[in-house]
């Protein structure tokens, strides 16, 4: 039987805390480190890393929400000063010590073992980069396996949110305006779009108020709403697969072991 709607929500409310550690401040420190110019270069190096070399049209198209031209400022010019692998290591090195720090003498490994058996269980067709992660080896440290899992299980659920996303029409930057709107910001207000020329934003936000979803005033339609609704309810069924590993009392079972440990992440304020 699959497991209800709302316990595959609650996964991604506890695994996401615990899967972007990578992106706080002591990865941010490995990574310049190694000669990381800043914070994006970082962010791209560890990302893309699993990818290999691949040319920045193909981590454009696996990460899909960057606006035109944000990828190539930043691959491939990161791999002049590190490599995949060398990043990979890196990463998964700065993150274990990042949540292991965060969860003080919390003891992760049952958790990390529920949830390594089922990140690793879900089909890869469709995922790209979930399927680029699912090649690297398990860690053995509970710290760095946990986080491994969770960035399995984070990443297969973006690849299913990527494709819940084309489904409905709406590219990367139009899905951050949605979000920004979800969260009742202005889109020029919202981190990962307020560093975008003016025209351009201006351009996004009026393609959508012509499509009949956000109102003049930057707010959403009633068309605009449920379709942010149907596509966060597409994205959690897409991301229902890996969680079939587990039975109704192991996926219990996770969930009461993530929860002290995402509130703890939460509350280290990384």
């Amino acid at each position: 039987m699959p497991h209800p709607p709302a316990k595959i929500r609650r996964m991604f409310e506890l695994i996401e805390p615990i899967a972007t550690v990578t992106f706080s401040e002591t990865p941010n420190e490995a990574f310049l480190a190694l000669g990381m110019r800043n914070y994006w270069d970082g962010y791209f190096a560890g990302r893309a890393a699993p990818l290999g070399t691949a040319p920045p049209e193909v981590v454009h198209a696996v990460f899909y929400n960057f606006a035109p031209g944000e990828v190539t400022r930043h691959i491939p010019w990161v791999w002049t000063k590190t490599t995949p692998t060398e990043a990979i290591a890196v990463r998964e090195r700065s993150s274990a010590t990042t949540l292991r720090q965060a969860t003080g003498g919390l003891d992760l490994t049952r958790a990390a073992d529920l949830a390594t058996r089922a990140a690793l269980s879900a089909p890869i067709e469709g995922r790209p980069l979930y399927a680029a992660l699912r090649a690297l080896d398990v860690p053995e440290d509970p710290a760095a396996r946990l986080w491994h899992a969770a960035t399995l299980l984070r990443e297969h659920r973006g690849d299913g949110h990527n494709a819940a996303l084309l489904t409905h029409g709406i590219a990367g930057t139009e899905a951050h305006v949605l979000l920004a709107l979800s969260l009742d910001m202005r889109p020029q207000d919202f981190g990962r779009l307020h560093h975008l020329p003016k025209p351009q934003l201006a351009a996004v936000v009026d393609g959508l108020r012509d499509r009949g979803l956000v109102t003049a005033d930057d707010c959403f339609t009633a068309a605009g709403r449920k379709t942010r609704e149907q596509i966060e309810a597409l994205t959690d069924e897409l991301a229902a697969p890996p969680y079939n590993a587990l039975s109704a009392p192991e996926l219990d079972e996770l969930i009461t072991a993530l929860d002290p440990i995402a509130a703890a992440v939460t509350a280290a304020d990384l």
